[in-house]
């Protein structure tokens, strides 16, 4: 199946289902290697996948760092939990830029009580800012509809 992966323009990619084809690519110095990661996260077992991704994390292209992080979140969503490696690089990256999309998916798709420390905390605090942003908008809502209600008033009046 080798020869339907163009390791040079992406196609294929994310189809990659043979782990040593990707050690191979690794090995040779291949760009996308983030792309086949999420390939990877799709079609093998997580214990196959994740020290890939793992290396996938540490590429010099941004982009297929971000790719890498991904894989992480497609991990999780499919698998239900991560590897103790995943989990701490997760952490390590923190609930922002790369990792922020892989943490949240970690979030929703593993069990909470399967999840470690740092994650438990991680969706409590989550939960904790959605509800104080809601109440903002109420908040901002009721005040603008006041405002409103308080300009007819005096122009009807």
């Amino acid at each position: 199946m080798t020869t339907t992966w163009n390791w040079e323009s992406g196609e294929g990619l994310l189809g990659i289902d043979d782990p040593a084809d990707w050690d191979a690519a690794y090995a040779r110095g291949e760009a996308r290697i983030g792309t086949a990661a999420i390939g990877l996260a799709f079609h093998c077992t997580l214990a196959q996948a994740s020290p890939r991704i793992l290396k996938a994390m540490r590429s010099a292209d941004r982009g297929q760092r971000g790719f890498a992080y991904t894989a992480a979140g497609h991990a999780a969503r499919l698998n239900g939990e991560l590897t103790p490696e995943l989990y701490a690089a997760l952490r390590t990256e923190g609930h922002r830029g790369f990792a922020e999309t892989a943490v949240d998916d970690t979030l929703t798709f593993v069990p909470f009580r399967e999840l470690p420390p740092w994650f438990k905390w991680r969706k409590v605090a989550s939960r904790v800012e959605d509800k104080l942003e809601v109440w903002r908008l109420h908040i901002t809502y009721a005040a603008e509809d006041l405002r409103k209600a308080l300009r007819g008033r005096r122009r009807s009046g």
